[in-house]
């Protein structure tokens, strides 16, 4: 790991690793973090060699969320200069969340306020079961303003109900019980636990899972009407006579590997 870069970025076949890398920090973004962490998801997601993008903080904690002091900093600045600095950050959850390779975050520890908006811009979020949450901006005199989006649809509107406004603190059973997790193991089992979800979604056809996570994207929420189902037909006759189709269909009635996965 590059010991004086805010971000270390290392690519391991199909697999790019972003590790946040301020541990004496406990992993807390400022502006230099957060303009890297965008620019390398954006080369990572327009690489055609890159399959997945995992995410994850070195020491003890995954991201303490703000940097206070470039925050107290920030309150010093102008309003024009407060709002470019929140367009930034707000820049960077929208490049994760719309990144068109699927994000993995492995929460190797406490994720706090703006570390709660980065795994929830996450397509998949594991963790140690020794991480605690917590949306601690109200404590401050803050609010979750830029990480709400993300946040909301992640743990749903009756849990942020609550933990928005309090602020407090809780475990990684909790995090899961809402949703805001999609598995939670031991510190030991983390890495061989993240390492298998992304091994499994380069093992599926590359175009498949980006168009799959379109889906998500553009199909949670809206209503089932006829304009719906017309999408649903046009995207799936599309995706039938794609060569990576017409290859998986081939392959597994031929009992072999898809080409995809041989060269991953």
């Amino acid at each position: 790991m590059t010991m004086n870069a805010p971000l270390d970025v290392a690519h391991d076949g199909p697999i790019t690793r972003l590790t946040l890398n301020r541990p004496d920090m406990r992993n807390a973004f400022d502006e230099t973090l957060i303009a890297a962490l965008t620019a390398a998801v954006r080369q990572a997601g327009a690489d055609p060699q890159v399959r997945v993008l995992l995410l994850t903080g070195a020491g003890k904690a995954f991201c303490a969320g703000g940097d206070l002091n470039w925050m107290r900093k920030m309150a010093t600045h102008t309003d024009a200069e407060n709002r470019a600095d929140a367009t930034r950050l707000a820049d960077m959850l929208y490049t994760i969340w719309s990144c068109p390779k699927p994000v993995v975050a492995c929460v190797n520890g406490d994720a706090y306020a703006g570390g709660m908006g980065l795994l929830s811009a996450c397509d998949i979020a594991i963790a140690a079961d020794t991480a605690h949450f917590c949306l601690s901006e109200t404590r401050l005199g803050l609010l979750p303003a830029t990480i709400s989006p993300y946040v909301i649809r992640a743990m749903g509107e009756r849990a942020a109900n609550r933990y928005f406004l309090t602020a407090e603190r809780f475990d990684a059973a909790t995090a899961l019980r809402l949703g805001l997790l999609h598995g939670v193991t031991s510190a030991e089992q983390l890495h061989d636990e993240v390492e298998a979800i992304c091994r499994t979604l380069c093992a599926n056809g590359p175009s498949a899972v980006q168009a799959s996570k379109r889906l998500v994207r553009d199909f949670a929420g809206r209503e089932i009407d006829a304009a719906l189902i017309a999408d649903t037909v046009e995207r799936i006759a599309a995706c039938r006579s794609t060569d990576e189709a017409c290859e998986g269909v081939a392959a597994f009635l031929e009992k072999r590997e898809p080409a995809w996965r041989q060269a991953s």
